[in-house]
């Protein structure tokens, strides 16, 4: 990689990572439109449980990793939701960085290619030329 590209790279992690760590904290506590169109002919109370009405979320289960350690926008095991969701996103974006970085290194190029055989090459284009010249008499 070039010189020139590293200071971009790591200015870009530095912005995802204060985005991830600091700012998520400050985003809605209701930021999904699909959660709020499954409540739709449902009562709710003012802790989001249902307590009347029929509507898809009733038929809601957990997912097979609600017991992750990243699950539900946290870290499993810290107590205060601040620093909980913070350290979510930063593992978030560390792991993201970490695998799109690997796959980048992965597809990067390693060089000029190299011909395979350039003396057959250049013997076929001469007799190919002799073929299509016209013949003046004086070979």
């Amino acid at each position: 990689m070039n010189k020139r590209h590293w200071p971009f790279l790591l200015g870009g992690l530095l912005v995802a990572l204060v985005l991830a760590g600091v700012v998520s904290n400050y985003a809605s506590s209701h930021p999904d439109g699909l959660d709020s169109s499954l409540l739709k002919g449902c009562t709710v109370n003012a802790d989001d449980e249902i307590t009347g009405g029929s509507c898809p979320a009733q038929q809601a289960k957990d997912h097979e990793l609600a017991d992750s350690p990243l699950a539900d926008y946290g870290v499993r095991g810290i107590g205060n939701d601040f620093v909980s969701t913070g350290l979510s996103g930063v593992l978030g974006v560390l792991l993201t960085f970490a695998f799109g970085g690997g796959l980048f290194w992965l597809a990067r190029r390693r060089g000029p290619a190299t011909p395979a055989a350039p003396a057959a090459t250049t013997a076929s284009a001469d007799a190919a030329d002799g073929a299509a010249t016209p013949s003046s008499g004086t070979r």
